[in-house]
């Protein structure tokens, strides 16, 4: 079982890893779902983190808010991208989606394209459980075949415990089987990470409390 800590900009960086944590989603501003940290952070979090042969994901997220890019923000989140490359970021974590909350295969090509020339690995963050069940089915099968490597997901809206989402994200985790990975995330903590992952049948979770609280 692999626990992935979303944690905010360096801080608690090296009492997550002391505790455990196996991957980092590195993020800013979490109270309002996570934005790109500054490129100081993310070259001390690398840094820091390849230490321990523990990798790093960061956000790739301009602002808070909708997932509706505007062309000039879609080119910062690209320039973006390249830096984390430069910093030896191992992955970075994105989803970009329409007006009409489908998922926007344009914006999507095109950072996940910069991505892949600079080897990192791609994630499809929580955008994805804004899509209807229908669209994630469609979504699921476009993204794995665009080499993301996994989708971070809820399972449903974020305002439903998880242990009411187990079901779908039960469903979701068969249909990724072998193409692409489902990673479990959203009110996952130390006392129902072993249950969840039980349940949905996945090897890894994600969750800023998921090695305890702080």
């Amino acid at each position: 079982m692999l626990k992935e800590v979303c944690v905010e900009n360096f801080t608690n960086v090296p009492l997550m890893i002391e505790r455990g944590a196996e991957r980092i989603e590195l993020n800013n501003d979490l109270a309002n779902g996570g934005t790109t940290p500054s490129f100081g952070v993310i070259k001390k979090t690398v840094e820091y983190a390849h230490k321990y042969n523990v990798p790093v994901i960061v956000m790739i997220r301009p602002r808070s808010g909708n997932f509706i890019y505007t062309t000039d923000e879609l080119e910062i989140m690209n320039s973006d991208i390249q830096m984390c490359s430069l910093l030896k970021a191992d992955g970075i974590a994105f989803g970009c989606l329409t007006n009409n909350k489908q998922l926007d295969k344009i914006a999507m090509k095109k950072l996940i394209t910069t991505a892949h020339a600079g080897n990192l690995e791609v994630v499809m963050h929580m955008a994805f459980d804004e899509l209807t069940a229908s669209k994630q089915k469609e979504a699921l099968e476009w993204l794995s075949k665009n080499k993301v490597a996994r989708v971070l997901t809820h399972g449903g809206s974020l305002d439903r415990s998880i242990t009411d989402c187990l079901e779908n994200l039960k469903k979701l985790n068969k249909q990724a089987e072998g193409k692409i990975e489902i990673l479990p995330g959203g009110g996952i903590t130390d006392k129902n990470v072993n249950s969840v992952i039980e349940k949905v049948g996945v090897t890894q979770a994600h969750g800023t409390k998921i090695l305890g609280k702080i």
